[in-house]
C-alpha cells in the first residue's frame, strides 16, 4: 500500500511539473554567428528532445529553470547547458571539432543528404566556382566558352545545358534566368565567392513544393556564412598566368550583431594559343542583425563583373588534319562580357512556440554579352557565321513562408504556407549576326520581355512514431509580355498561364541506423516567353515532368553510411527555344530512370573516403528505338576521393569519371567519355597556411564538352570546304594545371 501512495505521489509530482514547465526557446549558432541546422537538443531528464530549423531556431517544450540540456551536432563539441531563465529567448554557441561519422543518426525532421552534404563541404572545402556545383552527387559540369560563360550541367540522364532542369539559388535568390538571351534557364553562378558558402542544400527530383521553376531534374541553395570569426587574405598564382587573390574580413562578430565583406580577383590567359584575357571581379558584403524581440534581419549584397575571349567548339577534322591543335582557335574573336549586382533582405522570427515566419525579397541587375560562332562558314561563306546574343535585365522577387507546428497524441504535425513573386524585365533581348565582334551586319531577334510568376505552396509533414508523410502542392502563375523591336509599330504580345504541381513523400526512419523513402511528385520548367507567345493555345508551354524516387540511407558500420535511390522522371512534351539560332525546335516527351549510389566511410580519425555512383537511362518516348537516344545524356557517371587532416596537413585526391555517351538521337556518334584526377593539399601553422592545387594529375588529354554540329570551315590553304560537315566539335579539358597559394589568417 505504500509503495502505491509512494508511487502515486511521484507520477502527480512529475505530472505537475511538466504541466509548470514551459516551452523554452532559442538559437544555436557557430562562433562565426551562422546558423547550425540539425542540432540535436535534449532534456536529459525526461530525454525529450527538439532540431533547430533552417534559421538555427529550436522550441523545447516541458522546461523548467535549473533543467539540463545536451546540445550536439556533427562536427561540433556536445556541451551541457543549464537553463538559468525560461522566460527568454536563449543563445547557444557551439565550437567546431573534427568530423565523426558515428555521430550521425537518422531522423525523421532532418535530411541525412544535408548532414552529408555539410561533411563532404568541409573535408573537401571548395576552391573554385566551378567546384560549388560538384558538391551535388552525380552532377557534372563543363566549360566550353572561356571560362566567363555559365558551365553546361549534367544530371540524372540530362544534359540539362545552362540550367533548363535544375533550380538554383543563393541565400533563397534565384540564379536562373528566364527567357534569357542565350538560353532558357541560363544560370552563371560566378558571383558566387566559393570561400563564404556556408552550407549546399539540394535534392534531387521534383518533390519539393517550395521548389518551383527549373526543379525537376532537382535543386540546389547555396547558404552563405552568416558572419566571420576571424579575418583571411589568400594569394594562389600558377600555371597559364593565373592569378587568384581572395579577402574576406570581419568587420562585427558580436552576440546579436556581425558583418563582413569578401572581395575575389581571378586572371588567367588559359590553355590555349589564343590568349583568354580572363579576369572576373567579386565584391561581397552581408551584414546580421538580431533583435531582442527574436527578429532576424541579414542583409546582402554583392557586385560581379567578368570579361573574356574564347577559342569556342572546334571540329575535330581541323585537329585530326593538323590545320590547328587541340587548343588552337578557327575563330578567336569568340568571348564575352557580362556582371551582375545583387541586393537581398531575409528576414526570420519565431513569433511563439508554434509559429515561424521567414520572409526574403531582392533585386537585380544583369547585363550580358556573348560573342560565338559554331559553324564558322555554314550560312554566310564571306563573312562568317558569329553571333552576338545581348541583353538587360532587372529582376524582383519576395516570398514570405510561415510554418505552424503542433503535437497530437502520438504524433506531431507541420503546416507550412509560402506566397511569392518574381518579374524579369529584359530590355533589347538580342540576337545578332557580327564579325569580329566589332560590327553587327544583321539583327535577327530584338525585343523586350516582362515575365513575371506568382506562386503559393502549401506544404504539410505529418510525424508519427517512426513515419513521416509529407504532402505539399504548389500553384504557379505566369504572365508573359514581349514587344519586339523589329515589328513597324508597338504591338506588345501578351499571355498568361499557370501550372499546379502535387508532391506527396513519406520516409520511414526504423532506427538511428535505417531510413528508407518514396518520393513523388509533379514539377516543370518553364518555356522562354518568344516561344509561349508562339504556342499560345499549346498545354507545353509549361511541360510538366512527373517523378518518382525509392530509397534509403543505411549506417552499416559506426563509420560506414551508405545511401541509394531507384528513380523514374518523365517529361511532357515540350518545345525548345534555341537562342544561338532564334528558332523553336520540338524535342517530345522523354523519359529516364536510374540508379544513385553513395558511400561515405571514415578510415579514423583523420582519414575520410567518398564516392557516388549514377547510371542513367535516358530515352525520347515518341521516336522510333534505335532513333530514340537522348542527345549527351550522360549514362554512367563516378566520382570519389581521400581526403585526411591531420596535426596541420589537410589534403585530398579526388577522381571523376563520365562514360561514353550519344552525341546524336541514333547513337551513331559519340562523344568521348574521360576520367580526370585532381589533387590538393596544404599545411598550416600559426595563422599562415601554404598549399597547392593540381587538376588533371595525370595530364590527360580530354573533350570537356562536345556538340554533334554541322559546320562549314576555311581550309589551311583559304579556300572554303566543298560541303559542310557533322561531326563532334569540343573544347579541349584542362591539361595538367598547377597553382600554389599562401593564406594569412587574423
Amino acid at each position: 500500500m505504500l509503495k502505491k501512495l509512494l508511487s502515486t505521489i511521484l507520477l502527480f509530482s512529475l505530472l505537475v511539473t511538466y504541466l509548470n514547465a514551459q516551452a523554452l526557446k532559442g538559437r544555436v549558432l557557430d562562433r562565426a554567428s551562422s546558423p547550425i541546422i540539425g542540432a540535436y537538443i535534449i532534456h536529459t531528464a525526461s530525454e525529450h528532445h527538439a532540431h533547430t530549423n533552417e534559421s538555427g531556431y529550436f522550441v523545447l517544450p516541458g522546461v523548467n529553470e535549473g533543467d539540463s540540456l545536451q546540445v550536439s551536432h556533427i562536427g561540433y563539441e556536445s556541451q551541457i547547458i543549464v537553463v538559468d531563465n525560461i522566460s527568454r529567448e536563449i543563445t547557444i554557441r557551439m565550437d567546431e571539432s573534427a568530423i565523426e561519422l558515428s555521430e550521425v543518426v537518422f531522423s525523421q525532421d532532418v535530411n541525412p543528404v544535408n548532414t552529408l552534404s555539410r561533411i563532404d563541404l568541409k573535408t573537401n572545402p571548395v576552391n573554385t566556382s566551378q567546384d560549388i556545383l560538384r558538391k551535388v552527387p552525380g552532377l557534372f559540369i563543363g566549360q566550353h566558352a572561356g571560362g566567363g560563360k555559365a558551365e553546361q550541367i549534367f544530371l540524372r540522364g540530362f544534359d540539362i545545358d545552362h540550367g533548363t532542369d535544375i533550380n538554383i539559388t543563393v541565400d533563397g535568390m534565384p540564379v536562373n534566368m528566364v527567357s534569357h538571351a542565350h538560353g532558357q534557364g541560363y544560370s552563371d553562378l560566378h558571383f558566387l565567392i566559393p570561400e563564404t558558402v556556408e552550407r549546399v542544400d539540394f535534392d534531387k527530383g521534383p518533390y519539393n513544393a517550395d521548389k518551383g521553376n527549373f526543379a525537376t531534374a532537382g535543386y540546389v541553395n547555396f547558404q552563405t556564412k552568416r558572419g566571420l570569426d576571424k579575418s583571411s587574405v589568400s594569394v594562389q598564382g600558377g600555371s597559364f598566368n593565373s592569378v587568384r587573390t581572395v579577402g574576406l574580413f570581419n568587420l562585427i562578430n558580436e552576440k546579436n550583431n556581425n558583418a563582413y565583406v569578401a572581395a575575389e580577383y581571378l586572371a588567367s590567359d588559359g590553355p590555349f594559343e589564343s590568349s583568354q584575357n580572363f579576369n572576373r571581379l567579386n565584391l561581397m558584403g552581408r551584414y546580421g542583425l538580431t533583435l531582442d524581440n527574436g527578429n532576424d534581419i541579414s542583409l546582402i549584397a554583392s557586385h560581379f563583373t567578368s570579361k573574356w575571349d574564347a577559342s569556342g567548339q572546334i571540329p575535330i577534322r581541323a585537329v585530326e588534319s593538323g590545320q590547328i591543335s587541340n587548343f588552337g582557335a578557327l575563330d578567336d574573336t569568340e568571348g564575352g562580357y557580362t556582371s551582375r549586382t545583387n541586393i537581398a533582405l531575409n528576414h526570420s522570427k519565431l513569433i511563439n512556440d508554434r509559429l515561424f515566419i521567414k520572409n526574403n525579397a531582392y533585386y537585380s541587375t544583369y547585363e550580358f554579352e556573348l560573342f560565338s560562332n559554331f559553324t564558322f562558314f555554314l550560312e554566310d561563306s564571306v563573312n562568317g557565321d558569329q553571333i552576338r546574343q545581348y541583353e538587360n535585365r532587372a529582376i524582383f522577387g519576395a516570398e514570405s513562408q510561415l510554418t505552424y507546428s503542433n503535437t497530437f497524441n502520438g504524433g506531431e504535425y507541420a503546416l507550412q504556407f509560402g506566397v511569392g513573386l518574381r518579374s524579369d524585365d529584359i530590355r533589347d533581348n538580342e540576337l545578332a549576326g557580327t564579325k569580329n565582334r566589332d560590327s553587327v551586319r544583321y539583327v535577327t531577334q530584338r525585343g523586350d520581355i516582362t515575365e513575371s510568376n506568382y506562386y503559393s505552396y502549401v506544404n504539410f509533414d505529418l510525424y508519427l512514431k517512426k513515419l513521416r508523410i509529407n504532402p505539399g502542392i504548389r500553384v504557379d502563375y505566369f504572365n508573359y509580355l514581349y514587344q519586339d523591336d523589329l515589328t513597324p509599330a508597338y504591338d506588345p504580345e501578351s499571355l498568361t498561364a499557370a501550372v499546379v504541381s502535387p508532391k506527396l513523400n513519406f520516409i520511414y526512419t526504423a532506427n538511428e541506423n535505417v531510413q528508407v523513402f518514396l518520393k513523388s511528385g509533379i514539377g516543370f520548367h518553364s518555356n522562354d516567353t518568344r516561344l509561349v507567345l508562339e504556342r499560345p493555345n499549346n498545354e507545353s508551354i509549361l511541360p510538366r515532368a512527373f517523378g518518382a524516387d525509392l530509397g534509403g540511407n543505411f549506417k552499416l558500420m559506426p563509420r560506414l553510411i551508405v545511401n541509394g535511390a531507384l528513380w523514374y522522371l518523365r517529361l511532357e512534351q515540350e518545345f525548345v527555344y534555341v537562342g544561338d539560332a532564334g528558332i523553336v525546335e520540338a524535342s517530345g516527351r522523354t523519359a529516364r530512370r536510374g540508379v544513385d549510389l553513395g558511400l561515405r566511410w571514415q578510415a579514423n580519425n583523420w582519414l575520410y573516403f567518398d564516392g557516388d555512383f549514377t547510371y542513367s537511362y535516358a530515352r525520347s518516348i515518341d521516336d522510333p528505338e534505335g532513333n530514340n537516344f537522348i542527345p549527351l545524356a550522360p549514362r554512367i557517371t563516378t566520382t570519389g576521393g581521400l581526403s585526411f587532416e591531420k596535426n596541420g596537413f589537410a589534403g585530398a585526391l579526388r577522381a571523376r569519371y563520365l562514360q561514353d555517351r550519344p552525341a546524336n538521337e541514333d547513337n551513331s556518334v559519340i562523344a568521348e567519355g574521360y576520367t580526370i584526377v585532381d589533387m590538393n593539399a596544404s599545411y598550416s601553422f600559426n595563422a599562415i597556411t601554404f598549399g597547392f592545387f593540381i587538376e588533371n594529375l595525370l595530364n590527360s588529354d580530354w573533350k570537356e564538352t562536345q556538340f554533334d554540329t554541322e559546320s562549314r570551315i576555311r581550309l589551311a590553304n583559304g579556300n572554303l570546304e566543298p560541303n559542310p560537315v557533322s561531326e563532334i566539335h569540343f573544347t579541349p579539358g584542362t591539361p595538367f594545371n598547377f597553382r600554389g597559394f599562401v593564406k594569412f589568417t587574423f
